[in-house]
């Protein structure tokens, strides 16, 4: 399977979209662990379709002007992992979830740790908001783009990290 991709400068660094076919299947942050999540060969393809209406979304959002992702995705997991991605797309833009109302909300109150692990493995970053998610203390909590990205992020969407309307620079 091929996979291409788009590179995109954001206020939260260097994003790369990756798109299998019409489908977004990746957002990956500049300093991504390598394998954290696992593609196939990647190809640069600027025009393709789905990349492009990606990059346009994402420049709406960091500008405060979207607050909700109109896009095509293909997520590559465990059911599990798939669980818990999709209960992340049902956290409303600006509130946040702990690990472990994630974990009822998938009804598996027992797998704290798991939705953690799952969450930390979501290829799909701020489409798929695993930014909201946070320590039961409220505490920010591990992030694949880092804990100053995932701040700002919040702060960006409001609630309670702050009022910022939109990212400087975007």
């Amino acid at each position: 399977m091929t996979y291409t991709f788009l590179t995109l400068a954001s206020p939260v660094g260097e994003l790369k979209l990756v798109a299998n076919g019409s489908r977004l299947a990746a957002i990956l942050w500049e300093n991504d662990k390598p394998g954290r999540v696992r593609l196939g060969t990647m190809s640069e393809a600027p025009g393709n379709p789905i990349l492009q209406r990606t990059a346009r979304q994402l420049r709406e959002y960091f500008a405060g002007t979207r607050r909700q992702f109109e896009l095509d995705l293909e997520f590559a997991g465990t059911e599990f992992q798939k669980k818990v991605w999709a209960a992340l797309l049902t956290i409303p833009y600006g509130e946040t979830r702990s690990y472990s109302q994630i974990a009822d909300q998938i009804g598996n109150p027992a797998a704290v740790r798991a939705v953690g692990a799952a969450n930390g493995k979501n290829p799909i970053s701020i489409v798929a908001p695993c930014h909201r998610v946070i320590g039961a203390s409220g505490k920010l909590t591990g992030f694949a783009g880092g804990l100053d990205a995932k701040e700002r992020l919040l702060d960006l969407e409001g609630g309670q990290w702050g009022a910022t309307s939109r990212l400087p620079g975007f």
